[in-house]
């Protein structure tokens, strides 16, 4: 499917140039972020605004979710009956915040019908929209009432179906590494568990009522580069294919709590088998071989391929490294990224600007307090990176 960009007019052509963003998943709205985003050269952001219907007191203080039925705009994942009002005039707000401060945005969501984000589900998968088609119907109608509002406003440059679908974990399928994605697409193919059929019936609900506005779509197992092998391409002109990369898993996600096991570059033991491989720039570009291969077999162009998320805990030893060598990547193929995440309030674990040692004292002073914290006076090398990225 050959895509003639020069032809492009309206919202895709943000897409015609390679772009550089970050993502926002923050607690609330901060529409101050927008503005430093801006100033720090961040052309886009990934917004994410369903933990806004949840009590604070879930991320700051680990207590219980005295509503688990309630989802941001969709009412509820147990079955969509229209989108929330008081939940869109939250949204609509940091949008006009957004066009305020001449920055784009993609709107994405963490939950869907019948696929509520793990987080909110006792840390458990939802696979229910794997399982049973009207949660399809419902996606697709909720994504149709969204579009119907939004489809003309000035900040929105993109609908992000949904972040990190996992149709694999309903039907057995679990770790890349040691389980064969061929045989397991042949099983699924065509069945309520095949994630092309629900992009295909959300997608054809969108355009019903919005046929500018980019889509993009999310690649399986959680946005792994290795599901590209059987994601399907839209026959849609204005339609973006993301993928996520957090790879080595295990190396990435290390904490004070985990322990800081590896560095990069450096040997690391991951999938079921704990089989040792060595990570570095060659190994992950072969990583991300999937997503170039694919891209090349349907001749998809480098700007309607994006890395919507990417990053490593800042406190891993080489992190600089590592994000140096994904953005080079990402550069030379030409392809769109957004690294998670730009000040980030529930975490700040990728929360780079603070540096690769601990948080500031005054860090936590001002998150005890509630008041933003006074960015700028951290010595933070992997920071750096960013910033020289961002400013060319």
């Amino acid at each position: 499917m050959e895509i003639n960009v020069k032809e492009q007019y309206g919202k895709i052509t943000f897409w015609n140039e390679q772009r550089k963003g970050t993502n926002f998943m923050n607690s609330t709205s901060l529409p101050d972020n927008y503005m430093a985003a801006k100033e720090s050269n961040i052309e886009f952001v990934r917004l994410a605004p369903d933990k806004w219907g949840k009590d604070p007191d879930i991320f700051f203080k680990d207590k219980p979710d005295p509503e688990p039925e309630k989802d941001f705009l969709i009412g509820s994942a147990n079955g969509y009956e229209g989108i929330v009002e008081e939940d869109f005039a939250k949204l609509k707000k940091d949008l006009d915040d957004a066009a305020a401060r001449d920055m784009k945005v993609i709107v994405s969501v963490l939950s869907l019908p019948g696929d509520r984000w793990r987080q909110f589900n006792n840390r458990s998968n939802d696979d229910r929209i794997w399982q049973d088609e009207k949660y399809h119907e419902q996606a697709a109608q909720f994504w149709k009432d969204l579009a119907t509002r939004l489809k003309d406003h000035p900040a929105v440059v993109g609908y992000n179906l949904i972040n990190e679908p996992h149709p694999e974990t309903a039907t057995k399928f679990h770790d890349f590494w040691t389980q064969d994605y061929k045989a397991w697409y042949s099983k699924v193919e065509n069945s309520t568990a095949d994630l092309n059929k629900l992009y295909d019936t959300i997608v054809k609900s969108i355009r019903t009522v919005d046929a500018e506005t980019p889509i993009i779509l999310d690649s399986g197992l959680y946005a792994t580069p290795w599901a590209f092998s059987y994601l399907k391409p839209i026959d849609d002109d204005k339609v973006l294919y993301a993928f996520h990369m957090y790879e080595p898993y295990e190396m990435t996600s290390q904490n004070k709590r985990k322990g800081f096991t590896y560095s990069y570059p450096g040997k690391v033991k991951v999938g079921e088998n704990k089989e040792e491989k060595e990570f570095n720039r060659e190994s992950l570009q072969q990583f991300l071989d999937p997503v170039a291969k694919w891209a090349a077999e349907h001749q998809i162009p480098a700007n309607r391929i994006i890395a919507a998320e990417f990053g490593i805990n800042r406190m891993v030893s080489g992190a600089d490294q590592y994000v140096a060598d994904l953005i080079s990547i990402f550069n030379e193929y030409g392809w769109h990224w957004s690294f998670y995440a730009f000040r980030e309030d529930t975490w700040e674990g990728m929360d780079y600007e603070l540096g690769t040692d601990k948080a500031h004292w005054k860090y936590w002073e001002a998150q005890e307090k509630g008041e933003p914290y006074v960015y700028g006076n951290d010595d933070s090398p992997i920071w750096d990176v960013f910033k020289k990225e961002l400013n060319k």
